[in-house]
């Protein structure tokens, strides 16, 4: 944040996803995606951006923010080197405990990939 004579700002370092998302689906489009931490100030930057650009008081018709990966109660992010596969954890786990973990999981919600989810599954097949 810097201050500017409006208060304190925020860069605009996504305006490339507006312009893309202009340029590829036009001035209103039906559903916007992404992680829950989008939501401000990248998307909120978005919708001014374009809807100031095309001159219209709705530029997405749904936004929808999907919960995170958690691994061990963290973020999975390779920044922390909690990065995993789905390669990596079929080495140890079937692919239908995996299918199971994800299709109980709430999708606008945080699911934790630990031993602890993963032996409920078990014991869930």
């Amino acid at each position: 944040q810097w201050d500017s004579p409006w208060g304190l700002g925020r860069p605009g370092w996504h305006i490339e996803c507006s312009a893309m998302s202009g340029e590829l689906l036009g001035r209103n489009f039906d559903i916007h995606g992404g992680g829950m931490d989008l939501k401000f100030p990248h998307h909120d930057n978005e919708i001014a951006q374009s809807e100031a650009f095309f001159d219209t008081h709705q530029w997405v018709n749904y936004w929808m923010h999907a919960g995170h990966l958690h691994i061990k109660g963290k973020k999975m992010s390779k920044s922390l080197k909690n990065f995993t596969t789905i390669r990596a954890a079929l080495k140890s786990h079937s692919a239908r405990q995996l299918r199971l973990m994800f299709l109980l999981a709430k999708w606008d919600s945080e699911m934790n990939f630990d031993e602890n989810s993963l032996k409920e599954i078990a014991s869930r097949e």
